[in-house]
């Protein structure tokens, strides 16, 4: 395979790295994976990010606020996402989003917090990297209350069913999946078949959801390309093919250089 991966959404900056980061970065390379996005959730892991981003060529960042942790979140807290957002390496905003699973965060103050991020994508430019959870038709009526086309960014871990999907794609956005479609009890299949590859990522959200034959196990880059193989199992189509167009739809997104 000529063509490489972007894992477009990895959590480099947890502790589950701190003994072996350099290690995991020259795995992923050697699983021709050439270019990792880190993601924060609130403004600590954040500025880890941008670090991370810093210290290593192959990383980029994304700074947010995660739903779970906007009730914790104070004007530092905002400034402090709104200044690191102006990085060159700070890729993109999130991941930001809504979560009605675990209701770490009020419904109302992460509907607050998702408008305001939503406003400074649409001014700033800057891609955003959705999470949602039980939360979709909400999540859509936020969306259309700022703008009905043209978004920019990507529904991370999608786990949708296919009406949402058609939703999401028709606002503008990607869909980004990890390993949990390896998982035996995966419902994904369906939705992957249907969206195109042009409008497609891969992503591992390591340490998190490590994919077959892994699972139960630490995630890390490396295994993006177990992910790009069950899509293209499942499209009928080549490694090459998805490795091709994933990364192409990732550069095109975050305006990533070739390495």
């Amino acid at each position: 395979m000529n063509e490489y991966l972007v894992d477009t959404h990895a959590h480099l900056d947890f502790d589950q790295f701190d003994a072996d980061r350099d290690a995991v970065l020259y795995r992923a390379e050697e699983n021709g994976v050439r270019q990792v996005i880190t993601i924060g959730i609130d403004l600590a892991t954040s500025r880890k990010s941008v670090e991370l981003a810093e210290k290593y060529p192959m990383v980029y960042a994304a700074v947010g606020i995660h739903p779970h942790d906007v009730a914790k979140a104070g004007a530092e807290d905002i400034a402090g996402i709104e200044a690191l957002l102006q990085h060159p390496k700070a890729v993109a905003l999130g991941e930001v989003g809504l979560d009605f699973y675990y209701h770490y965060s009020p419904e109302e103050v992460q509907r607050k917090y998702l408008r305001l991020f939503l406003d400074w994508s649409l001014a700033g430019g800057k891609p955003l990297i959705i999470h949602t959870r039980d939360a979709d038709e909400a999540i859509l009526a936020i969306l259309r209350e700022r703008s009905r086309a043209g978004w920019r960014g990507v529904f991370h871990c999608f786990s949708g069913d296919v009406r949402m999907a058609e939703k999401v794609l028709e606002m503008g956005f990607h869909l980004s999946f990890t390993g949990n479609i390896t998982f035996k009890n995966s419902t994904s299949a369906a939705v992957m078949r249907e969206v195109p590859l042009e409008r497609l990522m891969v992503e591992t959200d390591c340490p998190f959801m490590a994919p077959v034959p892994h699972r139960g196990k630490r995630n890390e880059p490396a295994y993006v390309q177990l992910v790009a193989q069950k899509i293209a199992e499942v499209k009928g189509c080549s490694l090459a093919a998805v490795a091709e167009a994933t990364t192409a739809n990732a550069r095109a997104l975050f305006g990533l250089p070739r390495p």
